[in-house]
């Protein structure tokens, strides 16, 4: 049984108090080792998505190691735009690295399936997608892969960029980060997200039009509740007379 929120892609934040009131005006600064390293990622990803692609038309399976270089990188996208232009929500650095890290406040999964359509593949990444587009494009302010491009999947001067730097003046000016704001950037990022790995083909599930506020992503399967099982009425033998 999984919650009627289920989606395959999720992604989550936790925001880390309290916050350095100054450290957000430098962030972008110490954050361009990884923005050199996300550009070649980002280029890669390019190239793997197209093979993926291929791959998925001729036999309905994502190759595994691509699938997780694709996870990865938008793994790392999130966590450095968690701490810089996407939320200013944490003050750790992120790691260098594609594999998950639980003790990192961000963190970005997808469900890899076991088939995947193949007719899809040839709509679902332009055509099928292109209202979520839209929609990404005024949150991100433009979409893309690769390159200058792919930067806007985290922020590229649209309402994620200018949210979080609101948040950051009210950190700096109040010592606080507000909380509702800091929800509201989750679900705005969330749904940036979603719609990223079903337009890179890691899941043929359409991403719904909603925001799913709140750090924790709420798109999380559920154990099956457990009933109460009624005690067993079992014969006794009857007394001995």
């Amino acid at each position: 049984m999984v919650t009627e929120a289920y989606y395959p892609a999720r992604l989550s934040g936790e925001l880390d108090q309290p916050l350095s009131r100054w450290l957000w005006l430098v962030k972008w600064l110490l954050a361009i080792p990884h923005f050199i390293v996300l550009v070649f990622l980002w280029l890669a990803l390019v190239v793997t998505t197209v093979i993926s692609g291929f791959a998925i038309l001729f036999t309905g399976r994502y190759p595994r190691s691509l699938f997780d270089y694709a996870v990865g990188v938008m793994r790392w996208t999130w966590r450095v735009s968690f701490y810089a232009n996407g939320a200013f929500a944490t003050d750790r650095y992120p790691p260098f690295s594609l594999a998950d890290d639980p003790s990192y406040p961000a963190t970005f999964t997808v469900d890899y399936p076991e088939r995947l359509s193949r007719g899809l593949v040839l709509v679902k990444w332009w055509l099928l997608a292109l209202p979520h587009l839209i929609i990404v494009a005024v949150f991100a302010g433009g979409w893309g892969f690769g390159s200058n491009e792919g930067w806007r999947t985290f922020g590229g001067g649209g309402l994620i960029a200018i949210l979080a730097i609101v948040a950051a003046v009210i950190l700096a000016v109040t010592g606080s980060y507000p909380r509702p704001l800091f929800d509201f950037l989750m679900g705005l990022n969330r749904w940036c997200f979603r719609v990223l790995a079903y337009v890179a083909l890691l899941t043929d599930a359409y991403p719904p039009f909603r925001l799913d506020n709140g750090g924790p992503d709420p798109a999380r399967p559920t154990p099956a509740p457990v009933l109460p099982t009624s005690p067993v009425n079992t014969p006794t033998p009857e007394r001995v007379r």
